[in-house]
């Protein structure tokens, strides 16, 4: 059984920014403990002050998740300051926009050990803690890409593929040993954070989020209803999910619609010269924020994550009706 929000000890890497921030800060509200991690020192203090005056208590870690005694010693950290973890939050991740001849191999390896070895630290180092106490949630982020690839981003969505993997083995080790600790899949679709703004580019131009885009506090409130109420897998955002079910029905058809006239490539690009200037190696100096530039175009709300994909019983009900709906209609076609 979990502990509701204001009982819990969270670690959420990637405080610093976009999701991770929007997260602390809801956490924060809901009265938790929040550890906080992230390589900006200023941003992640800024954070922290964030999740405080929000209602909750913080604790400011500087981590690079890549580095796995840096992640250790983050565990360690929480259970040292708040006595125990009830849930993690793997969130962090860099990106670059490149074709595959485009992108170095140093750069591709940069981003597996962020973005797929960094949530394997955390989940490593959050099962420790979690046998120890015999329960706990894992709430790795992904993305709707980890099960539908898009041009331009290769490594970030082979690592996302890499992440769903890996939080569904281990799921299934810890069932069959009846451990009663939680692991969660997240999936959001195109987030307004400024991981855009922070990737690196290969491409000549600034790149954006494909639309449509939601707002962070939509991922957030998800990541802190399922502290509370897990689930195996959820998508954040009702285009995210579109994407998921087109890639299950036919990917192929999928390809071709990607493949018009290039729009999966354009819809990616700003017209905005790129600047140079990125997070790859380095942390951007700053207080962080959790937006990115894109706000004029996001929304802040999903209905089908807050009334569907949240609720699984409700959610089964309308796959069924779907189902049956289809299946009348091939019954018809028949005739």
């Amino acid at each position: 059984m979990t502990r509701p929000l204001r009982d819990q000890v969270v670690v959420v890497t990637g405080a610093s920014s976009g999701i991770g921030r929007a997260t602390t800060a809801l956490l924060g509200e809901k009265g938790a403990a929040v550890v906080l991690a992230a390589r900006n020192r200023e941003a992640l203090e800024n954070a922290a002050a964030e999740t405080e005056r929000a209602g909750g208590r913080a604790l400011a870690v500087v981590t690079d998740v890549a580095a796995w005694d840096q992640v250790q010693a983050l565990a360690a950290a929480a259970v040292q300051r708040f006595g125990r973890i009830d849930t993690w939050v793997n969130n962090a991740a860099i990106s670059a926009y490149g074709t595959v001849e485009q992108m170095e191999i140093d750069e591709i390896q940069r981003i597996v050990q962020v973005n797929l070895m960094g949530q394997v630290h955390g989940m490593k180092a959050a099962l420790a803690k979690m046998r120890e106490q015999g329960q706990g949630t894992i709430i790795n982020v992904a993305s709707a890409l980890a099960e539908r690839a898009v041009p331009l981003q290769a490594a970030y969505c082979a690592t996302k593929h890499g992440v769903k993997g890996f939080t569904e083995a281990l799921r299934l080790e810890l069932e069959s040993e009846r451990i009663p600790i939680d692991v969660v899949l997240v999936m959001p679709s195109s987030v307004n954070t400024p991981l855009f703004k922070h990737a690196r580019s290969k491409v000549g131009v600034q790149p954006m989020p494909i639309p449509p885009v939601y707002e962070p506090r939509v991922v957030a409130e998800a990541i802190a209803r399922l502290a509370e109420h897990p689930q195996r897998q959820v998508v954040v955002g009702g285009s995210g999910k579109a994407l998921v079910t087109g890639q299950r029905l036919s990917p192929s058809l999928l390809d071709r619609y990607m493949t018009w006239r290039r729009q999966m490539i354009t819809q990616q690009l700003t017209q905005q010269p790129d600047d140079g200037v990125d997070n790859f190696e380095r942390p951007l100096p700053g207080p962080g924020s959790v937006d990115g530039d894109f706000g004029d175009r996001s929304k802040g709300v999903s209905l089908y994550t807050r009334y569907l994909e949240m609720s699984p019983n409700r959610k089964r009900a309308a796959l069924l009706i779907a189902a049956l709906g289809l299946g009348a209609a091939v019954r018809k076609l028949a005739r």
